[in-house]
């Protein structure tokens, strides 16, 4: 799946086409430089799940945890982290199967961690500030 984005209002239905393209699968791994726009479309995400907190990239904490009608989501933002014993010694892989929703930001910092089915989400930014969203499944 690839969409092209030009404005930060088409997220919402990005968002949608994301949810159905996943079907079942609660865990997705976003990558993308610095700035490329992967909390404000885990924003529009939760926002679709009926998260009424607000939602913020856990940079400092790793992780945020917000409640939405279908149970709880963990946000994850790995940019900080300096090995992957740190993400094993949180209990990164208790969030994981936890059967909930997993939003993770900068995976490549916890490869090994990576389960075996998820949602790779690949946020491309041109210089125009065009974004390009590649999601598959693995």
């Amino acid at each position: 799946m690839e969409i092209r984005v030009q404005d930060i209002k088409e997220l919402p239905d990005v968002a949608k086409q994301l949810l159905r393209f996943s079907c079942e699968e609660k865990i997705f791994l976003f990558e993308g430089n610095m700035g490329a726009g992967k909390t404000t479309l885990i924003k529009a995400i939760c926002s679709l799940l009926g998260v009424t907190d607000e939602v913020s990239s856990p940079t400092y904490s790793l992780i945020n945890e917000y409640e939405s009608r279908d149970g709880t989501i963990f946000h994850f933002d790995f940019f900080r982290i300096k090995s992957e014993i740190e993400a094993y010694d949180m209990g990164f892989d208790e969030y994981l199967y936890s059967g909930n929703y997993c939003f993770i930001e900068w995976p490549d910092k916890i490869q090994s961690l990576w389960p075996s089915n998820f949602i790779e989400v690949i946020i491309d930014q041109d210089d125009s500030r065009q974004r390009t969203i590649k999601a598959r499944k693995v």
